[in-house]
């Protein structure tokens, strides 16, 4: 037995944290930033535009140089409004990693690209990333802001994350199923879900298969379920379990929205059982879901291997494109 099974892992070492007297996080890892840019060299412009200056919650928006040189009337692209991942506690929208993907993704779908910047936990729990999320969504259907005035087609909306991200995607777009018609003329088509970040008590078979996986082990994603609920919480609690009643309840109602929903997930990845467990739910409830599962890959694959992530951008692709609007 190698000595990676023999060990526990320590979660806040793991990750570079330390947790403050006060409830904070002292963040030691550094984690590359990429700014916007207008070059016009550049196949995709971005630029930041604030949502909430009290909470610091901004866009990041992605659009291709092509929507620059066609008719904007007639060629608006999809919107995708994208939540980052990283475990509720770490990174942003302008983290390197995220900002080159959402690039890559606006060039390739072509698509405008809204990236979110929601707070983080532990100095502020869930639901405060999910209140970020619908207040975002508020945001852009009332939004003058030009790119998205002259080139988003905000009623093609596909609401989109990963890892934690993806689960801020699903618990917000469940949320707004109420009060869609408040959103109009912003209209959802879809949630795009890779790698969702869920939880429970009750440990899921890939969970105990790959307790020490190198990415994202068993200790860590714990930790980070304990960070970001709120104080006491388990993770059977309604922010990390999809089979909470509140959720569950809603689904008829996505179902009778039409809004279809892509479920992506890899082999490697300790949360695959739970990814293939919500299609499940999902379908249980007449959603349509299409599945995009592969055997190999770990969590977070596509922003260390591209060519992973162009396979995952050219789905992206597919499932927009193939939408009834």
């Amino acid at each position: 037995m190698s000595d990676q099974h023999q060990q526990p892992i320590d979660p806040y070492r793991h990750l570079d944290f330390v947790l403050n007297p006060n409830g904070t996080l002292t963040r030691s890892r550094h984690i590359p930033t990429t700014p916007p840019s207008s070059d016009p060299t550049l196949a995709v412009l971005t630029k930041d535009i604030t949502i909430n200056a009290h909470n610091n919650t901004w866009l990041r928006l992605f659009l291709p140089q092509t929507a620059l040189t066609s008719d904007p009337e007639r060629q608006k692209l999809p919107l995708i409004i994208f939540f980052h991942g990283s475990g509720f506690v770490v990174s942003s929208a302008a983290s390197t990693m995220f900002h080159l993907f959402c690039s890559a993704m606006a060039s390739a779908v072509p698509a405008v690209v809204a990236s979110v910047e929601y707070r983080l936990a532990p100095e502020h729990r869930l639901p405060a990333a999910y209140d970020d999320a619908v207040e975002a969504l508020e945001f852009v259907r009332s939004s003058q802001e030009e790119w998205l005035k002259k080139h988003a087609d905000i009623g093609n909306c596909y609401i989109m994350g990963n890892s934690a991200g993806a689960t801020i995607a699903y618990i917000a777009g469940l949320r707004v199923t109420d009060t869609v018609r408040d959103l109009e003329p912003l209209k959802i088509q879809g949630l795009i879900l890779r790698q969702v970040f869920f939880g429970g008590v009750q440990r899921c078979g890939s969970e105990v298969r790959l307790e020490n996986d190198e990415v994202l082990p068993l200790s860590v994603a714990d930790l980070l379920w304990e960070l970001a609920l709120p104080v006491g919480a388990d993770r059977d609690h309604e922010y990390a379990n999809p089979r909470a009643e509140k959720w569950v309840g809603k689904l008829e109602r996505v179902r009778d929205l039409g809004w279809r929903v892509l479920v992506s997930g890899n082999g490697g990845d300790p949360l695959i059982d739970r990814e293939k467990d919500l299609v499940e739910i999902l379908k249980e409830k007449g959603v349509e879901v299409v599945s995009d599962f592969e055997e190999e890959g770990s969590h977070g694959v596509e922003y260390s291997d591209e060519s992973k992530a162009t396979k995952f951008i050219e789905v992206v692709k597919n499932f927009v494109s193939s939408s009834d609007v």
